[in-house]
């Protein structure tokens, strides 16, 4: 089942069981992927791999928001974006752990060739094209760097 099934039957069934929080989610998501559609025009809708980097961002810009909010005292506001991030996250693929992300790495390392820290572009590259959706690359940045000597 494609993401967007997955999006409809989810607001569907929480829409029948009463969720008010999880299906203004769910609705949110839905207008962002189809903004993100309409921004990929003329071309074909957005792929599941298109709308993970989406969903992505979306988390992203929560988390973002839940530490100004924190920051402000507005704890309930925080509360509410940590609710939808919990939305968003239920539909992204689970995250690599510390030791899956190492050999991820060494074997990224090893393919390309890399020996120095000039190389991190391509160790980068190649991980990206492999584990692009179950990788944050955020974290594998300074692990390549660290493991090229950076």
């Amino acid at each position: 089942m494609s993401l967007r099934d997955r999006f409809m039957e989810e607001l569907k069934a929480a829409m029948r069981a009463g969720e008010a929080a999880r299906v203004s989610t769910l609705r949110m998501i839905q207008a962002k992927l189809k903004d993100t559609d309409i921004a990929a025009r003329p071309g074909p809708p957005v792929d599941d791999a298109g709308i993970v980097a989406m969903l992505r961002g979306m988390a992203k810009s929560r988390a973002e928001s839940v530490g100004m909010y924190r920051q402000g005292g507005r704890e309930e506001l925080a509360a509410k974006e940590e609710a939808e991030i919990a939305v968003i996250e239920s539909f992204l693929p689970q995250q690599m752990d510390e030791a899956a992300m190492a050999a991820a790495i060494d074997a990224a390392i090893a393919e390309t060739g890399a020996a120095s820290i000039k190389e991190m572009g391509k160790v980068m590259a190649a991980l990206r094209a492999q584990h692009a959706a179950t990788l944050d690359m955020a974290k594998a940045g300074p692990m390549v760097k660290a493991r090229l000597g950076g």
